[in-house]
């Protein structure tokens, strides 16, 4: 017990890691909070429209990774760059990060407009609910471009510790969002009741909200620090680019490890396919506030680093992961012990609450680990170690998880509880895995 004392960081650590750490997770908690109540008005539509919903969500996210790595870069060097002292010169790499996401979000918007008719043939065998999906996702990839610009200024405002920026644009969006949805999913204001539909139509609209407000604040905030002052050198626009790709790459495959999970999900039932959407963002909510003292732990590891300190950056990875192990498995008590009170708030149907039950509470006493491997996978990229975290995420999905779920689900007939018991396994390992990376130390070489 003593030995567990020591261990947790002292009253002025804490102070720090949390007054980075709770404006972002104020703003994860509020993203995922708000998309529960996107749930539960989808859910309300019935079981088809909830899951075209959640597999059409999977695709958006699938069809944005190649943009979300530009976070992880961004944070990386604007954190590094604070740390040298160098603070005129902490938006360059924003800048640099937006003028790749324009070029590229164009062109994933043309591409994936013509394709998805084409692809959601293949993505379940009930055709109601493909096609309603394909519609929901129609809208959704016109604003890939607004996805990665947010993400690229989340990680400028998190490396410069202005994590309130984050949380506050956060709260714009998701509120415009849920008036939004209010009015397109049930025609209300005046308006149209697209259902299903009105949903993508109204967290297109949010996204580009949540774009405007941050460059508003960007010209705001951060013009001293070289926002939109002069086109990004080459040699910036490597830098960004050698970092981000790795993790654009992770974030791909990890969305397409999700999408190929719900289409495993899909083979074994729709029941089952609209349960595991909610329990997923159930899931969410509780562990994104794990990425929040993450994003937390990257941004003072990557000042450390600027400051030639790699023991003290070694010493925050390790005491933002034991507070996140703390907090994170305290909320996933909540889902072992009242999963059907919790489920029962967004799922309508007896079914889906039955098949939901103990999954959810496996959820719950896996949550605390993952939330741990989560920080020190942040960490590594805080750290500049993206193709590090890109190899254990690619391989702890594809080669060990989604080969076994596929086998155990619709080959031998396995239901969603035995795909969670596996998902537990899955995240757990890699959390470890993380974890065994960082106590390495190769980290502490990687030039920013």
């Amino acid at each position: 017990m003593n030995r567990i004392m020591n261990a947790i960081p002292n009253w002025d650590r804490t102070k720090l890691i949390f007054a980075l750490a709770l404006p972002i997770m104020g703003g994860m908690l509020s993203q995922n909070l708000f998309n529960l109540i996107d749930i539960a008005m989808v859910g309300s539509l019935g079981n088809e429209a909830l899951a075209a919903v959640g597999m059409g969500g999977m695709f958006v996210f699938l069809s944005q990774s190649l943009l979300l790595g530009g976070s992880a870069g961004v944070q990386a060097m604007a954190a590094r760059r604070m740390g040298e002292g160098r603070d005129s010169e902490t938006a360059v790499p924003l800048n640099a990060a937006l003028m790749a996401v324009a070029v590229l979000g164009v062109t994933l918007s043309v591409l994936l407009s013509l394709a998805i008719p084409s692809i959601f043939q293949y993505m379940s065998p009930d055709v109601g609910m493909r096609e309603l999906s394909a519609e929901y996702v129609q809208i959704r990839v016109l604003v890939v471009s607004f996805v990665g610009f947010n993400f690229a200024f989340r990680g400028y405002f998190n490396g410069v510790k202005l994590s309130r920026v984050y949380m506050r644009t956060l709260v714009i969006m998701h509120c415009s969002n849920i008036v939004l949805n209010y009015a397109l999913i049930f025609g209300n204001f005046g308006f149209e009741a697209y259902g299903a539909r009105g949903a993508g139509m109204a967290s297109a609209a949010s996204m580009v909200i949540g774009s405007l407000a941050y460059f508003i604040q960007g010209w705001t905030l951060a013009r001293r620090n070289g926002f939109l002052v002069g086109i990004p050198g080459l040699g910036t626009m490597k830098k960004v680019l050698s970092l981000s790709l790795p993790n654009s790459i992770q974030q791909l495959f990890f969305s397409g490890g999700m999408m190929a999970l719900f289409w495993i999900i899909g083979q074994i039932g729709t029941v089952e396919l609209a349960t595991a959407h909610v329990m997923i963002n159930l899931m969410l909510v509780c562990i994104l506030p794990a990425m929040g003292m993450g994003f937390a732990s990257a941004t003072l590891v990557g000042q450390a680093l600027g400051e030639k300190d790699s023991e003290q950056a070694r010493q925050w990875a390790r005491d933002v992961a034991l507070l996140a192990f703390m907090f994170i498995s305290a909320f996933g008590l909540l889902l072992t012990f009242f999963p059907t009170q919790i489920m029962g708030f967004f799922v309508q149907e007896q079914n889906a609450l039955e098949v939901g039950r103990l999954p959810l509470q496996l959820t719950g006493l896996f949550l605390g680990v993952d939330a741990a491997g989560l920080v020190f996978m942040n960490s590594l990229l805080g750290a500049g170690d993206s193709s590090g975290v890109m190899k254990v995420s690619i391989f702890a999905q594809w080669v060990l998880f989604l080969p076994l779920a596929y086998i155990s689900g619709p080959v031998f007939g396995g239901g969603l509880l035995l795909l969670w018991i596996l998902q537990g396994l899955y995240r757990c390992g890699q959390g470890l895995f993380f974890f065994r990376r960082w106590e390495q130390g190769n980290w502490a070489n990687i030039q920013v």
